[in-house]
């Protein structure tokens, strides 16, 4: 068969045949009396097989191993392969996620175009000064699409990079919510931390929503910071988790200050009395804890919680009773 029968045949040019024979790994079986090259049936499998490796990403220097060393193992090679393959689909999903990120941003021109980059790669810079100025430009210069935002605040580390990030985020109106409750979902606590402080910064009805399933979080400190934003936005609901975060002493005076507020409302204020004194009362909690609950139901106005205070100034332990007494003289002074 000549040169051009067996490109149509196996799908590969005839300058590209040429190359193989150049390197070895395809030898026609002859030549005509006219000078064109013949190939055998063998010539053709071989070329078929020579296809075969290359579609699997092999250079022709590893077809030639592959084909001519009988010892040659594949399996190394082809975790080689898997490996390379996967670093080169996760360049071009990187690229892909940049790409779309330009064109959520609506550029006006190439120098948006550029302004955009350059934002976006800051985020991404080792320099946590780098990212927070970026963070703060977002809002202030360039637009940066949403999910770049919330990419960035759920794996950032530094406080304050993500305070920055957060307030770039809370500028948008609410816009990156929906990824966020995907943060919220994660396997991993501390992305959901970062995205519930994300949220809770975010003052509308759809993240007070996702603040109120934050509650229920097997971690406490994603409890914490929901209940902190809820009590703010006074949902009763919160009540139990702020008292779990005085008894554990997690950000116990700002749970404190939640009650506090909740207070206010004097329907709730008797129900916030009752939980602290029900676990004044549990023989599980330790004196430390029962001091830091008296001190919090000194900030709760009504009855019960002055009734509750009159029987804690006689309490054994003598830090919760002085407390207790010290607080209804104030009282007893307003």
């Amino acid at each position: 068969m000549l040169i051009g029968d067996v490109a149509r045949r196996a799908g590969v040019s005839a300058r590209m045949l040429r190359h193989y024979e150049s390197l070895g790994l395809v030898r026609p079986t002859g030549r005509t009396g006219s000078g064109y090259r013949e190939y055998s049936g063998e010539n053709i499998r071989r070329i078929f097989h020579i296809e075969s490796l290359r579609s699997l990403g092999l250079s022709l220097r590893d077809v030639r191993r592959t084909l001519e060393d009988p010892g040659f193992a594949p399996a190394e090679l082809v975790d080689d392969l898997i490996r390379q393959t996967r670093d080169r689909i996760a360049a071009e999903t990187e690229l892909l996620t940049r790409l779309r990120r330009i064109g959520a941003a609506e550029p006006a021109g190439w120098e948006d175009v550029l302004q955009t980059v350059a934002l976006l790669q800051a985020l991404g810079s080792k320099s946590a000064a780098a990212r927070q100025r970026a963070a703060l430009s977002a809002v202030e210069d360039v637009p940066v699409p949403v999910e770049a935002l919330v990419e960035a605040v759920l794996s950032e580390s530094d406080p304050h990079v993500a305070g920055a990030l957060r307030w770039a985020l809370a500028q948008t109106g609410g816009d990156g919510l929906a990824l966020l409750a995907d943060g919220l979902g994660s396997p991993e606590a501390e992305v959901r931390q970062r995205a519930v402080q994300c949220v809770a910064e975010i003052p509308n009805g759809e993240a007070t929503a996702l603040l109120r399933d934050a509650l229920t979080d097997p971690d406490i400190v994603v409890r914490g910071y929901a209940a902190l934003a809820l009590g703010a936005r006074g949902v009763a609901d919160t009540v139990p988790t702020l008292i779990d975060m005085i008894v554990e002493e997690r950000n116990d005076v700002d749970a404190a200050d939640a009650l506090s507020t909740l207070a206010r409302d004097p329907a709730l204020a008797d129900q916030i009395a009752t939980g602290l004194v029900d676990r004044l009362a549990q023989a599980a909690v330790g004196p430390a804890a029962r001091r830091r609950l008296t001190q919090a139901l000194a900030d709760i106005p009504g009855s019960l919680a002055s009734r509750a205070l009159a029987d804690l100034s006689h309490d054994d332990d003598r830090a919760v009773a002085l407390t207790a007494t010290y607080v209804l003289t104030l009282r007893g002074s307003e």
